[in-house]
């Protein structure tokens, strides 16, 4: 499970000659759980990926509490991400490495024996359908093959806990497929899965209940149903542009449930 309480994060960012504070979250509030997939739907520009980088521990928030299986991600950082996998938009592949290689690596840095990583790699490259890959250099791999390395790579422990961040980012029609199909898997596993898009479709394709940022803030939370109630909209497109409306105009919509 991941909960996130009152997060607040702001950077210091050149402005001409003059640095200057510039809030990336203001506000965020959610909670997902196990055997369920929470998407984080939001404007570019919403604080998602801050937001997904402070509960991975990449970022301390200023102020705020996210927690994983009820470890606060600042106290208890290295156990943190011993049971989060974290695919960030950013594939960072070392494209020297075979795939095997670039999996390894970071099975190693998660303290596993290279018999673990070998019998996880092999059942992840099942999983993933990815087995004729895993020898070849990823240099030159598509956006598809990547993505399938990268998820390998966040997985090779075991997490219980998932941190998808614009997962399809750049993926083809039939790669995005074998993507989704993927992540159900995981969720029927009971994985905790929490991903971020800006793809109305994605989110609703995929998600068992939805979280809304805009602005940096959470302003509303439910399961698709329930945001298009609370918005008095006719379906989710319209519902997820009156509650963002409401948060550039500095207003909490009504009903919000983070």
């Amino acid at each position: 499970m991941i909960e996130v309480a009152h997060l607040h994060k702001s950077f210091m960012a050149a402005s001409g000659r003059k640095r200057a504070s510039v809030t990336a979250v203001e506000d965020v509030s959610l909670t997902a759980d196990d055997g369920e997939i929470t998407g984080l739907l939001g404007p570019n520009g919403a604080g998602k990926t801050t937001t997904l980088r402070m509960i991975a521990t990449l970022v301390a928030p200023d102020r705020g509490i996210a927690s994983v299986d009820g470890l606060h991600s600042v106290q208890n950082a290295m156990e943190v991400r011993r049971r989060l996998g974290v695919l960030s938009d950013a594939r960072g592949l070392y494209v020297r490495l075979t795939a095997r290689e670039n999996i390894r690596y970071y099975g190693r840095l998660r303290g596993m024996s290279d018999a673990a990583i070998k019998d996880s790699t092999e059942r992840l490259a099942q999983l993933i359908e990815m087995e004729n890959l895993l020898d070849r250099r990823t240099e030159g791999f598509s956006q598809g093959e990547r993505m399938k390395v990268a998820i390998a790579r966040a997985l090779v422990h075991d997490p219980q806990n998932l941190v998808l961040d614009e997962p399809s980012n750049g993926l083809d029609i039939m790669s995005t497929r074998a993507l989704r199909d993927l992540i159900r898997r995981l969720k029927e596993q009971g994985k905790c899965i929490l991903m971020s898009s800006h793809i109305m479709q994605e989110i609703s394709a995929l998600s068992d209940r939805i979280v809304v940022m805009a602005g940096g803030r959470t302003v509303a939370a439910g399961t698709a149903p329930e945001l298009i109630e609370i918005a008095k909209a006719r379906n989710l497109e319209d519902a997820f542009v009156a509650l963002t409306a409401h948060a550039s105009q500095d207003a909490s919509p009504p009903g919000t449930r983070p």
